[in-house]
């Protein structure tokens, strides 16, 4: 792998060429599901697909979703870069601590998470009853629209926090320093300085949030709003197979439209955006507003962590009735859930290093389309993927059908920009006169990779592997429809039990789950970028 880095406007003739052969496959390795939905879309006939496109119904779902997309991007960037700025730039009281507790909603996944609001805030649910005494017989709806943004945006808005807070933590404070001098007032430093530094950053989050709300399935249908997502499963298991696949198409063109929105936000960023001997100075005292910021910290920690907890204990302490065997808890699922985890990280963190290469080190168009290429299968429903992986397995590669290896290969599909991100980003922290000098001393360009690009971006590395690891433990649908027969995981587990109403069932697999996230999670605030002192 080459280790130069060229600015090739518009071109791609100086792509070094084993890298881009590379990056080209794995494009084409993610992009490869899609022709199953366009070969069922050219199946349904251009004027039924535009009958079908064109029917209320159809218009409702698109409107239905890009208002949930639009609010739980804009809420999570509201709550994400103030929380991010709180705690990397200000006096904020128990920063760390704040750090942790403000990042852990995102080992939670989000239909456990709408499971626990609806047991919580739902009709004759436990708030409900707490509060019947005091002569409250009924509280706001929470299913529909307002349920699934308020549950959604709790369990992403971390994404934005951590990518804001990891160039908040990269960022030389000598010009805002510069600027306060020049007698700008603090937020006028952070509207002409700091916010133009941080918003690729931003973006950055603000992209995943909207990704994942696109494709999330379980929440909607929990919540009972009509999204892309849950129509699809409906039109799925009822059968209306090209319907679905002209919603696919459509959730698909959304998520190119979203794609390239972040593109034009995230700007021309410099292709070196590293700091080397740049200076951070003090924090910014809050004053008596600290203990304000500090109560909103926990307000967004404690909704969004005591209640699905507190629900999960609740179920523990009620049990289970005696269902036998189908439903009793086995150690091997827990196994199985780390076992295709860890695979798909290596495999994911191997397949994006190329891709994130060329991304951060080449302002080209092909070097840029392949990077975008790799978030389509982000924003793919997870049902959507797994049928149309059904669909290949059984018709060109029947050897993987019903394998972990296909499995695997769904979850590095939809997981992959999360290591691909995170490997640009360190990629741009390196000077690139740091590997130069290794080849004027002698080294290959591979020796100089090896010797001095490696160790550089190896925190982003294994901080880009345990996000793939930490979200593949909590996918599901995908891991419904391809896990070989017999194969059970945790949130298969769960899934089942409340599904079949035996809540008890789901608690120990849930905190299971949760516990092992976390510890992910902790590997990731740990790496360089995320360091939570």
């Amino acid at each position: 792998m080459a280790t130069d880095q060229h600015t090739v406007d518009g071109g791609s003739e100086d792509l070094p060429l084993p890298t881009t052969i590379a990056s080209g496959a794995v494009a084409a390795a993610v992009l490869l599901p899609l022709v199953w939905l366009v070969k069922t879309s050219l199946d349904v006939g251009f004027a039924e697909a535009v009958a079908i496109s064109t029917r209320p119904s159809t218009v409702q779902v698109f409107l239905n979703s890009a208002a949930l997309v639009v609010t739980v991007t804009v809420a999570s960037v509201l709550i994400g870069v103030p929380l991010a700025y709180l705690t990397v730039r200000t006096d904020l009281p128990f920063r760390r601590a704040f750090t942790v507790a403000v990042s852990l909603p995102l080992v939670i996944p989000s239909y456990v998470g709408a499971f626990a609001f609806v047991s919580a805030f739902g009709p004759r649910g436990a708030f409900q009853r707490l509060l019947a005494p005091l002569g409250v017989e009924r509280l706001p709806e929470i299913y529909g629209f307002p349920g699934a943004a308020l549950v959604v945006t709790l369990y992403t808005y971390p994404y934005v926090f951590i990518t804001t807070r990891a160039a908040l933590k990269s960022l030389d404070t000598t010009l805002i320093d510069a600027a306060r001098t020049l007698d700008h007032s603090r937020w006028a430093a952070f509207r002409r300085v700091t916010l133009p530094q941080i918003r690729p950053a931003v973006a950055a989050g603000a992209l995943l949030v909207a990704l994942y709300t696109l494709s999330d399935f379980g929440t909607p249908a929990i919540m009972q709003f009509d999204a892309f997502t849950r129509v699809i499963y409906v039109e799925f298991t009822s059968f209306g197979r090209d319907v679905a696949s002209l919603l696919s198409l459509q959730l698909v063109a959304v998520t190119l439209l979203v794609l390239g929105l972040e593109s034009h936000v995230r700007g021309n960023e410099p292709l070196y955006a590293g700091r080397q001997g740049g200076r951070t100075s003090g924090t910014v005292p809050l004053g008596p507003w600290k203990y304000v910021a500090a109560a909103g910290c926990l307000a967004v920690a404690g909704l969004a962590l005591v209640v699905p907890v507190g629900i999960l204990l609740t179920w523990l302490a009620q049990g289970g009735a005696d269902v036998g065997s189908a439903l009793a808890f086995r150690a091997e699922y827990a196994l199985n859930s780390v076992g295709v985890s860890a695979a798909a990280a290596l495999v994911a963190t191997v397949a994006g290093l190329p891709v994130a290469y060329l991304a951060a080190g080449y302002r080209s168009r092909l070097a840029e389309a392949f990077e975008r290429a790799t978030y389509v299968g982000y924003a793919v429903p997870g049902v959507v993927l797994g049928l149309a992986l059904v669909y290949l397995g059984t018709s060109y590669a029947r050897p993987l059908y019903q394998t972990v290896y296909l499995l695997v290969a769904a979850y590095v599909v939809r997981f992959l920009p999360q290591a691909v991100g995170s490997m640009r980003a360190s990629f741009l922290r390196v000077n690139p006169a740091l590997p130069e000098a290794a080849r004027t001393l002698g080294r290959t360009s591979f020796g100089a990779f090896r010797a001095v690009t490696l160790p550089l971006i190896a925190p982003g590395l294994f901080g880009g592997a345990a996000l793939v690891f930490l979200t593949t433990m909590k996918e599901l649908p995908a891991t419904l429809l391809l896990r070989p027969s017999g194969f059970k995981t945790l949130v298969t587990h769960i899934w089942t039990a409340t599904a079949s109403g035996y809540y008890g069932h789901a608690a120990v697999p849930a905190l299971i789950l949760l516990g092992v996230s976390g510890l992910s999670m902790l590997v990731i605030l740990t790496q360089e970028g995320y360091d939570v002192k």
